[in-house]
């Protein structure tokens, strides 16, 4: 891959995607959303990438969303206008391989993107979380959206009501679920890559289902998400059986958190 905004790194079925733009902290341009369209067509192609990291190089931030100086490139017919998910958003590229979202420093905005679409977010002590968009007379809709299928609907709320005038901070992102856990700074790209070895080592097929079960379920009732999960064990478990023999599995001895 031709990539100019972020690096690209694969190492034992690990991809690790940094976002580097840390001048214009991390925001997307139109550069960005093309390489995007072309890391989510590699990983969801590619046999050999089994877990995803996204973290983002530089100090300040992790993404801003949208470069505002730069801008994308919008059609001029609204009716014809992308939404830049479309080229960011993981599970929007049908990419059903883990992402595991390492963030520090400020997550504003089109940040979201990513974020709303991880399936394990950590982050370290000074993450900040907040959606500019009402602040600057904008309607907030694409990532509260998202966002409101991670944290409660107060939450999500009060974080796109009030705009810049207040962030989320990485204790209360843990409180109420936005993240997992947190970090110091100084650890959090190692743990990031630990816990992506940790599920990179485990059968991919399985893998893949139970993130494709989980995330599908979400557009369904519980009842129709009940049914359609049989299907996805029966799927990702060979002939109705699973893919490791227990008497043969050797595990270390699991961490707590």
């Amino acid at each position: 891959m031709d990539l100019t905004t972020v690096t690209y790194e694969l190492s034992d079925h690990v991809a690790t995607v940094t976002l580097n733009r840390p001048d214009a902290m991390n925001s997307f341009n139109q550069a960005m959303l093309d390489d995007f369209a072309r890391i989510w067509a590699t990983a969801r192609t590619d046999d050999d990438v089994h877990v995803v990291v996204l973290r983002a190089a530089g100090d300040r931030a992790f993404c801003t969303g949208v470069d505002v100086k730069e801008g994308i490139d919008r059609h001029p017919n609204v009716w014809t206008q992308d939404d830049p998910g479309e080229h960011l958003s993981p599970k929007a590229n049908q990419v059903w391989k883990p992402l595991v979202c390492a963030v520090h420093g400020m997550a504003a905005g089109g940040a979201f993107y990513w974020i709303n679409e991880a399936d394990i977010v950590i982050c370290s002590e000074d993450a900040t979380f907040f959606d500019p968009h009402v602040s600057y007379g904008m309607t907030s809709a694409l990532e509260p959206i998202g966002l409101a299928r991670r944290i409660p609907l107060g939450e999500v709320l009060r974080w796109a009501l009030i705009g810049l005038d207040e962030r989320i901070s990485a204790q209360t992102a843990l409180r109420v679920g936005l993240v997992s856990e947190v970090v110091p700074r100084e650890e959090l790209w190692e743990h990031a890559d630990r816990l992506a070895r940790i599920i990179a080592a485990k059968p991919p097929a399985a893998i893949q289902g139970t993130v494709r079960a989980i995330w599908e379920s979400l557009d369904s009732t519980r009842t129709q998400a009940l049914r359609t999960g049989l299907s996805y064990t029966q799927l990702g478990n060979p002939i109705g059986t699973a893919q490791v023999e227990r008497s043969s599995l050797q595990r270390p001895k699991p961490t707590i958190r």
